[in-house]
């Protein structure tokens, strides 16, 4: 093996810490809109399948998510 390392990676490194970030941020959003479930099919709860949790804060949480996704791609380094 030779001494001399080669990147060939498409990113840097910095860049993909990044990504994983965002991917994170990503799952924590899918996370916060999941559940409502009723026990029987007749059951309907508004208030859990309506609440501000599912219908506002998670989708922001996701669009936050793939913005930093987005940056860690186009991200150049000095």
């Amino acid at each position: 093996m030779s001494n001399n390392k080669e990147n060939n990676f498409a990113l840097p490194f910095s860049n993909y810490k990044i990504i994983a970030v965002g991917v994170i941020v990503l799952v924590l959003g899918y996370v916060l809109m999941s559940g409502g479930a009723a026990e029987t099919p007749d059951e309907f709860h508004y208030d859990e399948i309506f609440a501000f949790r599912r219908i506002t804060l998670a989708p922001m949480v996701c669009l936050v998510g793939y913005a930093i996704v987005m940056l860690g791609i186009f991200k150049k380094v000095k």
